[in-house]
């Protein structure tokens, strides 16, 4: 066997599908825009526009990983990862209260029906998402709280950010194929809707991982 892990890498796995499809399922500029090219443009208009966001997200994980395992290498003990888990499950719940009460279509710009190149929505998309680093400390909430940053497995740490972009391309695929089935009855109330929907989810899932942390219900190792 040419590889051995030394970590449960269908955890890790399991652990970056599920970042990949939070950090992009929030209903932000990006999330607008692609759900306007789906409607006015078409789906893969509208999935290419995702692809182009999950590019710019993986970056920013990236840049989050390598920092938190700089940090973990420094000081790694079972408390400082308690309070690791912690403040990342405090974080994502404020992150989730504030999805569900803003309101994404307030400064919604109308996109035009003028379709371009897949290449240019992709780009364009990218460049949305790009300019927004705070999504940096969404991910640094997430590796936290569960736990995903493991210093010193490159081969496992880079299946498990190919992870995340899989995870993201689901949302993007699942979410214009939803948006594309029902378009003639999609409006502002259903962005609303589903960014209310996503919000609840984030709250729920902080929560749960908050008191089970709190009260050592379960412990992750490796």
């Amino acid at each position: 066997m040419p590889f051995e892990f030394h970590i449960d890498i269908i955890d890790l796995v399991l652990k970056g599908l599920l970042i990949g499809i939070l950090a992009s399922a929030p209903m932000g500029p990006v999330g607008i825009l692609c759900v306007q090219r789906t409607l006015n443009k078409g789906r893969w208009y509208g999935f290419v526009t995702g692809i182009g966001a999950s590019i710019s997200d993986i970056i920013y994980a990236l840049i989050t990983g390598l920092g938190m395992s700089f940090v973990m290498n420094l000081v790694n003990d079972p408390q400082t990862q308690f309070i690791l888990n912690i403040s990342g499950s405090i974080i994502l719940l404020f992150f989730g209260i504030h999805c569900f009460r803003s309101n994404p279509t307030k400064n919604m710009h109308i996109s035009g029906t003028k379709k371009g190149s897949y290449f240019y929505n992709g780009l364009t998309a990218f460049w949305v998402t790009f300019l927004n680093p705070l999504i940096i400390f969404l991910f640094m909430a997430l590796f936290a709280q569960l736990t995903f940053v493991i210093p010193n497995h490159p081969l496992e740490m880079s299946i498990g950010y190919l992870s995340i972009i899989i995870g993201a391309l689901l949302w993007w695929f699942g979410l214009t194929w939803f948006i594309n089935k029902i378009k003639g009855k999609f409006d502002e109330n259903g962005i609303l809707l589903i960014n209310k929907v996503i919000g609840s989810l984030v709250i729920l899932f902080s929560l749960v991982i908050l008191i089970g942390t709190v009260f050592n219900l379960y412990s992750i190792h490796y």
